[in-house]
């Protein structure tokens, strides 16, 4: 399963739309998550034009993005037998602690911090797609990032749009 994995947008406060280059970079997916910032709902009306998206509460999502039924603060989802959690802020995650409620993630997607990684932390496959409209906090060229779970085994990379 290809999924496109996207963060921090700020539309409209940072650019009026999503980036161009990210119907290429997301070209074939088959869930999109969103790691929150989303700030209006229309950018996920958007992104669900090319796939299912699933989003979590970024700290900057109010009114009409939290009462968008595709938004919880946090999101478990079990792909191809894989457990995810999609947050906003990894410190979320209780600084890699497990969650007393709910599942022990094999991969965390996360955002908020506005830069790209990918990283293995105690077994856990760690994605920050980085911002596709802000990255470190500055306009320009941002970021997605692509997660693949084929027979059980996730990778994922960054995806410059």
């Amino acid at each position: 399963m290809l999924i496109g994995l996207i963060s921090d947008t700020h539309i409209p406060w940072v650019e009026p739309r999503l980036p161009a280059g990210l119907l290429r970079a997301f070209r074939g997916v088959e869930l999109v998550l969103h790691a929150g910032d989303i700030y209006v709902p229309s950018v996920l009306d958007e992104l669900a034009e090319l796939a299912p998206v699933v989003a979590a509460q970024g700290d900057g999502d109010f009114d009409a993005v939290l009462a968008d039924e595709r938004v919880r603060e946090r999101q478990e989802l079990r792909v191809e037998g894989r457990a995810l959690l999609l947050v906003h802020e990894r410190s979320r995650f209780n600084s890699f602690a497990l969650p007393d409620d709910g599942m022990t993630p094999d991969i965390v997607v996360f955002g908020h911090e506005h830069r790209p990684a990918v990283q293995s932390y105690r077994g856990v496959l760690m994605v920050n797609p980085g911002s596709a409209t802000f990255q470190h906090y500055k306009h320009g060229k941002g970021t997605v990032a692509l997660l693949e779970i084929v027979e059980g085994r996730a990778t994922a990379h960054i995806v410059p749009v």
